[in-house]
């Protein structure tokens, strides 16, 4: 059975990032959005907050008791409503941390977890995307050789986050040899790994994301995360679809408070518009958007934390999170009229995030 009673320690975590939310992120996202960066004590803040620690057991040396995708979602869902682009950037480095807790050896993790325990975000990031309308998560084209106890990667990756000046990449390609999707640890410097330019957002102005380029990129074939056994793939896609959509909730959630409140002050004709049919009934219709993305989002959590295979719940949720955040981020600048459009309401710029959800994938993990 599914229970929707957070325990004290999720109720705690959630009280904690919502003040977080309200009082550091808010007053900041718009400029954040429109300098392109996010204050240093900012990240550090949220950083301290130990979300991804939290998510480590204290078997690995981390502080918690297992890997929660439940906590993880609750969190997302938290950190998107103060801010997408914050969201992203201050959990990137779970793209890491998450499959080496799930799939890493020992000595992969012995070697590499303490980097997430420290008091400053790792410089650790993850690349997954791809150049080209047909890109599949599934079927990446950059490819992974083995080659005299070697791998040997190449290919091009898209909107890497936190790409530029990464200690270590984890990088997923195309293993050759056995027919399958497997992730390699790589050093951000090492000879081969060709970083760009910075990409230039539509939206999530504040997450640096570059593309990266493999040439011939040697490495160890204790690299390959998970050892012979490599990865459990699906279930690692299903854990970011996961993450993703509970930040599409939070982004949505964010649009409705801010239109609900804004239709309730604003008048025409002697009366407040949320008065008018028009108005209610399209924030109605937001309301049950929110509240069915975030039930799909928890149920396929919950299967997740089960054991149990979450991949159809993980895809169904993210794809009707894609669609339900712009539907939800539109009807939020619609209620403002032309109001909406003016870069000083946020709901613009949630609008503009909320298209992104759509390529988002690879850009979250809990």
């Amino acid at each position: 059975m599914i229970s929707f009673t957070p325990t004290d320690e999720q109720t705690m975590l959630i009280d904690t990032i919502r003040r977080y939310s309200a009082n550091d992120v808010r007053p900041v996202a718009h400029e954040a959005d429109e300098c392109g960066d996010l204050p240093d004590v900012l990240l550090r803040t949220g950083w301290e907050i130990g979300i991804l620690p939290g998510s480590i057991p204290e078997s690995m040396g981390g502080f918690g008791e297992e890997a929660s995708a439940v906590t993880g979602v609750l969190a997302y869902e938290e950190l998107a409503y103060g801010d997408l682009a914050l969201a992203l950037r201050l959990m990137s480095p779970a793209l890491a941390a998450i499959p080496l807790v799930l799939d890493g050896t020992d000595e992969q993790r012995d070697h590499l977890l303490p980097l997430f325990l420290d008091e400053t975000p790792p410089r650790v990031t993850a690349a997954i995307v791809e150049p080209g309308m047909f890109f599949s998560p599934g079927r990446p084209r950059t490819t992974a050789a083995r080659q005299n106890g070697h791998y040997v990667l190449n290919g091009a990756k898209a909107a890497v986050p936190l790409a530029e000046g990464a200690e270590w990449l984890l990088v997923y390609a195309w293993n050759d040899g056995e027919n399958r999707v497997d992730a390699f640890i790589v050093q951000g410097d090492a000879e081969g790994v060709q970083v760009g330019a910075r990409d230039k957002l539509m939206g999530v102005r504040a997450l640096p994301t570059y593309p990266v380029t493999l040439n011939g990129v040697c490495v160890g074939a204790d690299c390959r995360l998970g050892g012979e056994a490599g990865i459990q793939f699906s279930r690692l896609m299903a854990r970011s679809q996961v993450a993703l959509a509970a930040m599409a909730v939070g982004v949505m959630r964010a649009a409705l408070d801010y239109a609900i409140d804004y239709a309730k002050e604003r008048e025409q004709f002697g009366a407040a518009i949320a008065t008018k049919q028009a108005i209610a009934f399209m924030l109605a219709e937001c309301a049950i958007e929110v509240d069915a993305t975030r039930l799909m989002v928890w149920e396929a959590a919950w299967k997740l934390d089960q054991g149990q295979d979450a991949s159809k719940e993980a895809y169904l949720a993210k794809r009707y999170a894609d669609k339900a955040a712009l539907m939800v981020a539109d009807s939020a600048v619609q209620t403002l009229g032309g109001h909406g459009y003016i870069r000083e309401h946020p709901v613009e710029r949630w609008l503009r995030n909320a298209r992104g959800f759509a390529s988002f994938d690879g850009l979250a993990m809990v």
